[in-house]
């Protein structure tokens, strides 16, 4: 089996590696800078996004779309979500129609409102049996430094899934099966923008109660979304749903965590952008189409609209935090 990851930014070069840990010995990494692709040939490491990381010697990369593409059976698109279009358009006439692809992006299209693998399926014309999402607890660096995790591969083909599911496989990373790519990309976009509400809370100084209870109003509208978008209850359960939830929200390694706590203790977006290397967190942009497809499906999601709020209209987190707490009271379970 031939396997490209395309992107080899912190979770695709970590996701590399663990496919040819896994035992995939023919697989590519495609870079666009190609300096960066000269450095993991030459000195197998990634120093812009996993300073310090020995990679495989047998992960070969490239910056060349049609080298890294030609022949590949699999195709793991870990590009951020908003720009993936993008970067399928201009692959796509390099790819067999018989690929598998994997996404490792977690959003909601700006504008379209689709989910990832709807992008992928409209862009590339692949069939949904084709597709599958790769979604749970994984932050980057723990999981390149070998740290026990384990993850979702999400496809309506369980016969691919259960395929993909040995290529990934190590003896520090486990993945499970799951028909529902529905709730598990939900949980995945979501989680994004309640992690930067929690990290808004710890900037502000706010203690384990607060994020506790940010953590589970959190899951709640998640599951109030994944359901009305016909996710089961169960996936938003499991790993690519609280697991993935709560890894995000407490980890000082999750970017859009840290993003938040810099907003919270008061820094603009300009300067948060600054402290996270020029990188945007995907809950930033993500915060405003999970909104919006929130409201398309009549779905209440009061954190995701305080977050984008505050990263997209000028609101303070502090008066972010009063609006939450003025809310009208009603029971715990609601729709």
């Amino acid at each position: 089996m031939r396997t490209v990851v395309m992107g080899a930014g912190s979770w695709g070069t970590a996701t590399a590696k663990v496919l040819v840990d896994a035992g995939a010995s023919d697989t590519t990494i495609w870079a666009r800078r190609p300096e960066l692709a000269d450095r993991i040939n030459t000195e197998h490491t990634n120093p812009d996004y996993l300073p310090g990381i020995a990679l495989p010697v047998g992960l070969t990369a490239t910056s060349s779309v049609a080298e890294a593409l030609a022949d590949a059976d699999v195709v793991v698109c870990a590009v951020p979500s908003q720009s993936l279009r993008a970067n399928l358009t201009e692959w796509t006439a390099h790819v067999r129609p018989d690929t598998t692809y994997v996404s490792l992006a977690k959003g909601v299209e700006t504008g379209t409102l689709l989910r990832m693998s709807e992008v992928i399926a409209e862009v590339s014309g692949a069939d949904a049996a084709h597709i599958a999402v790769l979604s749970g607890p994984n932050l980057a660096r723990e999981v390149a430094e070998g740290q026990p995790a384990a993850t979702v591969i999400a496809c309506a083909d369980e016969p691919r899934a259960r395929e993909l599911q040995q290529a990934f496989n190590t003896g520090y990373f486990r993945p499970y099966t799951n028909t529902d790519v529905v709730g598990t990309e939900i949980g995945g976009a979501v989680k994004n923008v309640i992690a930067l509400a929690c990290g808004m809370a710890s900037g502000v100084g706010f203690g384990q109660n607060t994020l506790a209870t940010i953590i589970t109003r959190g899951l709640a509208e998640t599951m109030r979304l994944g359901v009305a978008l016909g996710a089961h209850t169960e996936t938003l359960a499991g790993l690519a749903g609280i697991g993935d939830l709560v890894a995000t929200c407490s980890s000082p390694l999750s970017r859009n965590r840290s993003f938040g706590a810099r907003l919270g203790e008061g820094a603009t977006m300009e300067q948060a952008q600054e402290d996270t290397h020029g990188q945007v967190a995907e809950g930033v942009k993500s915060c405003s189409s999970v909104r919006a497809l929130a409201s398309k499906v009549d779905v209440e999601v009061p954190l995701t609209d305080a977050v984008h709020q505050v990263c997209h209209q000028g609101l303070s987190v502090h008066d972010a935090v009063k609006t939450l707490l003025g809310r009208s009271t009603k029971p715990e379970r609601y729709r």
